[in-house]
């Protein structure tokens, strides 16, 4: 997997002092996420992935996180049997959450707990790449808003969906967007932020010129390296105001 320069001395720094696949379970279904711990923790972030799955670019943010001091979970919201190698497999996967949003909430739920079972600092960001974003966004707009300090998604979902809405006591939230992503269109990013500001919420959004869709994901053809550092500079300025520590 090609990185981008900018990134690869950050990534050779990238060792946290423990890591490990975490198994565990939700009923009888079994999942697989990735703990990352940092030395001196400042607080926590929990990753949701994309609509690829958990893997290793889920892995490689939660190792960058655990060296800048956070202690990192990337969660698992699909499961060990649930197949992602193709479109179709893909489109199932998201489709099925998207229609069952009792069961994405619990499956969030579920991985926050294993994340919060293994760290020693409790105060949370939440954050999650493309379908990972919309997911985060759920949480956000739930009754399990409060467990977090902030809400951060990159180039996610942003449509609320029928019967949901926001109530202006949700903890912050960072959008991160590329200008020229066609499956979020600056329509849709206009709505989001007419909502939150009717609700009164406290809420960033960044817009990065010319960057598509899953313009952070490393060696795509839609990586766009500009976007993706200046993203993810201004996801640490958010981790700084919301987990200091």
């Amino acid at each position: 997997m090609r990185l981008s320069p900018l990134l690869l001395g950050t990534l050779a720094l990238s060792t946290p002092v423990f890591a490990e696949d975490v198994s565990y379970t939700v009923g009888d279904e079994a999942f697989t996420g990735y703990w990352a711990e940092a030395e001196n923790p400042r607080g926590l972030v929990v990753i949701v992935h994309d609509w690829d799955g958990m893997n290793d670019y889920e892995r490689q943010r939660a190792d960058m996180l655990a060296e800048m001091g956070y202690n990192a979970f990337a969660i698992d919201v699909f499961g060990d049997d649930t197949p992602t190698e193709t479109m179709d497999h893909r489109q199932a996967a998201t489709g099925a959450l998207y229609q069952d949003r009792e069961r994405m909430r619990t499956l969030v739920e579920a991985g926050v707990e294993q994340a919060l079972s293994r760290s020693s600092v409790e105060d949370m960001v939440v954050t999650g790449y493309c379908f990972g974003g919309a997911v985060a966004l759920e949480m956000a707009r739930s009754d399990l808003a409060g467990m977090a300090s902030g809400y951060a998604t990159f180039h996610g979902g942003l449509s609320t969906p029928e019967g949901q809405g926001w109530n202006g006591d949700e903890p912050p939230v960072l959008v991160l967007h590329g200008g020229a992503d066609t499956s979020i269109s600056m329509d849709d990013v206009a709505t989001f932020a007419t909502e939150l500001e009717e609700a009164g919420n406290t809420y960033t959004i960044e817009v990065y010129s010319n960057a598509p869709h899953a313009f952070t994901v490393f060696g795509s053809d839609r990586y766009q390296e500009r976007a993706d550092v200046e993203s993810w500079n201004s996801f640490s300025e958010f981790l700084d105001e919301n987990l200091p520590g």
